[in-house]
């Protein structure tokens, strides 16, 4: 099973085109109807496209993710057109998908280098993402020593105050913003998320 679904909405001719062509292409295809958008449509469909050729109905529907929606307004369009604009879509969608992480309760664009938490955003510096990304992955607290390693890169001329600079600057900038004291926890061991 191919992990990209492509939903064909109201258009059957499209639908019907796209599977005699379902051998040569990258993504699934399925055909579904305005009223089959629910709540749980794409409950069983982590990565999905709803493709379109008519978005003034969908604007209604509150279950539409837009993010998702290719809408294609050039009718007819060649099939070679059709296929590789779909194709385009599916990459940008994955490279946002891919972009996207979230740590507690927080939702991070690892390109943009920002932190949301619901309208709130938080521009980061490189080294403040790379450490939140560190101590994110390893779980439990690392020391100053390890941090100078792992993400300055040890170096005998870097100080112990360059790292707690950054963890202080960092602290700072989330509880300013998020008003969360406790993002970046620290005992006798080290620090941690």
């Amino acid at each position: 099973m191919l992990s990209q679904n492509i939903f064909i909405l109201n258009s059957r001719t499209l639908y019907d085109i796209l599977i005699e062509l379902k051998n040569l292409l990258n993504f699934n295809i399925l055909h579904m109807n305005e009223k089959d958008l629910n709540k749980n449509t794409f409950d069983d469909y982590k990565n999905y496209i709803l493709l379109t050729n008519d978005l003034k109905d969908l604007k209604k529907n509150p279950y539409i993710d837009f993010a998702k929606v290719l809408v294609i307004d050039e009718i007819p369009i060649p099939i070679k057109k059709l296929i590789e604009k779909i194709n385009i879509f599916i990459l940008k969608e994955s490279f946002q998908t891919q972009s996207k992480k979230k740590i507690k309760d927080y939702y991070f664009d690892l390109n943009d280098r920002t932190i949301f938490k619901k309208e709130k955003k938080v521009k980061l510096t490189e080294k403040e993402l790379q450490l939140i990304l560190y101590l994110d992955f390893k779980k439990d607290p690392q020391n100053i020593i390890k941090l100078q390693n792992e993400i300055w890169g040890y170096n005998k001329d870097l100080e112990t105050h360059t790292v707690e600079t950054h963890i202080y600057r960092l602290r700072k900038k989330i509880q300013k913003e998020f008003n969360d004291k406790q993002f970046i926890k620290s005992n006798k061991k080290g620090y941690s998320l």
